[in-house]
C-alpha cells in the first residue's frame, strides 16, 4: 500500500482528509509514528488501526498535533484585550470561537482575561478541537504545576484551586462559560453569529487551497466587526481577499 492509498483508508475510518495537510510534513510525521510502534508498511499498520481502539486513539491525537498552553505568547494576549474590548462593550451577548482548543487552556485563558472586564455570564466560548482525548482533559479543567508555569499570579489565586499532588484545579465560574464540543475545522459546520475566532498554530499545518478555505468559512463565521486571531506563523497574505482588515500583526477585522 502507498501513502496515497493509506490516505483514502484513513479518511474512510476517521473523516480526516490528510490531502488537507501538507504533505511532506504529515508524511513524515506519520511513518515516524508507524515505525516508532514497530510496523514497516502502510497495510499493516492499517489493519492495527481498525483492531485496536488505544492505537486508533493515540494515532488521532498524534497527527492532530496538540499543543498548548495557558497565555501562549503573552503579548499577544495583550493585543486582544486591547483590541477586543473596544469591541465587545457595546455587545450584550459576547460569543468566541476557539478552533483547536487541544487541552483547554486558550478558553480558560479567554475566559479569565474577560472575566476582568465583562459578567461571565454574558460570555459564551465555544471551544473545539477534533480530538476526543484533548476534549475530555479540557472538561476536566485540572492541570500540574508545570502547566501552570505562564498563568499570572492573579488568576492562578483567583480561578485555581490546589487539589494536591500538585494538580490545580479551574474554578467552575471560569468552566460554566465555555462548551467543549468535537469539531472538524475541514469537514464539519462552523459556529455562527461569532464576536472573535481564535485560530493559532494550526493553519500552519493546511495546504494553501485547505488554508484559503478555512479563512473564507471562518469569515463567514463571524458578526459584523468579528475578529480573528491566528498564530504568529500564520499571518494572512492578502487578507482583503477573504473579506479581512489588518488591524495588527496577527489581527483581523471582518470588512463592513
Amino acid at each position: 500500500m502507498n501513502y496515497t492509498q493509506f490516505k483514502l483508508n484513513i479518511y474512510q475510518i476517521s473523516n480526516i482528509d490528510l490531502n488537507c495537510y501538507k504533505e511532506r510534513q504529515m508524511k513524515r510525521r506519520i511513518d515516524t509514528f508507524i515505525e516508532k510502534n514497530n510496523y514497516k508498511e502502510y497495510g499493516d499498520f492499517l489493519q492495527a488501526l481498525r483492531r485496536e481502539r488505544l492505537l486508533y486513539d493515540e494515532f488521532m491525537s498524534y497527527i492532530t498535533i496538540n499543543v498548548s498552553e495557558f497565555f501562549r505568547n503573552p503579548k499577544q494576549w495583550d493585543v486582544l484585550r486591547d483590541v477586543c474590548t473596544p469591541v465587545f462593550l457595546s455587545k450584550d451577548r459576547i460569543r468566541i470561537w476557539s478552533c483547536a482548543c487541544s487541552t483547554g487552556e486558550e478558553p480558560y485563558s479567554l475566559a479569565m482575561l474577560l472575566a476582568e472586564n465583562f459578567p461571565l455570564q454574558d460570555v459564551k466560548i465555544i471551544a473545539t478541537d477534533l480530538d476526543k482525548q484533548v476534549l475530555d482533559v479540557a472538561r476536566q479543567g485540572i492541570y500540574s504545576r508545570k502547566d501552570m508555569l505562564s498563568v499570572p499570579a492573579k488568576y492562578k489565586n483567583k480561578y485555581f484551586t490546589d487539589i494536591g499532588n500538585d494538580k490545580f484545579k479551574i474554578s467552575e465560574s471560569i468552566k460554566k462559560c465555555i462548551q467543549f464540543k468535537k469539531l472538524n475545522l475541514l469537514e464539519d459546520r462552523y459556529p455562527k453569529n461569532i464576536d472573535l475566532i481564535l485560530c493559532r498554530n494550526v493553519i500552519i499545518y493546511f495546504t494553501e487551497k485547505a488554508k484559503n478555505e478555512l479563512y473564507q468559512k471562518m469569515n463567514d463565521s463571524l458578526n459584523e466587526n468579528g475578529i480573528l486571531f491566528v498564530g504568529c506563523t500564520e499571518q494572512i497574505v492578502d487578507c482583503r481577499k477573504f473579506g479581512y482588515d489588518l488591524i495588527q500583526s496577527f489581527f483581523y477585522k471582518k470588512k463592513e
